[in-house]
């Protein structure tokens, strides 16, 4: 885990997370670059769904202090902040009706299935909205450069977030081990 201090957005672009929100569900989330996120998600109701490409908007609020929000094809808005400095992040997650009553439709690869997100989107209903406000400590911080293809670039399994904290997913380059 790098122990880079965080002052200017670029310090952020490129960086690689873990972390654990305090409901217990895990993220791992990569600021591709100053417009793209990349991300896995580990814990929770739609634990299994891997994304990358998503659209942003990257800001930084203060020195040290970023602001990351989107809306998923699927009608989930995020929106984060990240105080890397302090291992901290709260986010909250605006899941539409249909995420909550049928989470399994988004549990996959999002980019394969981005017409059969828009198509539950459109056939089930949006509210109420389930609103997950959460702190998260992060557990991770890796300097994985920005528009790094190998930093999510596979499905999530039981253990990779033991793997990338321990050294056995990335090389001293930052690329996959074992592609």
């Amino acid at each position: 885990m790098t122990e880079k201090k965080f002052k200017t957005l670029d310090d952020f672009l490129g960086t690689h997370f873990i972390y654990t929100y305090d409901n217990g569900w895990e993220y791992e989330w990569y600021a591709k670059n100053d417009h793209t996120v990349d991300y896995r998600i580990h814990g929770g109701m739609v634990a299994g769904r891997w994304v990358k490409d998503q659209e942003a908007n990257i800001v930084m609020l203060t020195e040290g202090i970023y602001k990351v929000a989107w809306t998923e094809p699927t009608g989930t808005d995020v929106a984060l902040d990240f105080v890397p400095n302090e291992k901290k992040l709260n986010g909250t997650i605006f899941f539409p009706a249909w995420v909550k009553q049928h989470p399994e439709i988004t549990v996959t690869f999002q980019n394969e299935h981005i017409d059969r997100m828009h198509e539950a989107r459109e056939k089930y209903d949006t509210y109420p909205k389930l609103v997950v406000p959460e702190f998260a400590h992060i557990t991770y911080i890796g300097d994985a450069g920005q528009n790094n293809e190998d930093v999510i670039s596979e499905a999530p399994y039981d253990g990779i977030t033991d793997d990338i904290r321990e050294g056995r997913y990335f090389d001293e380059n930052y690329r996959r081990i074992n592609k």
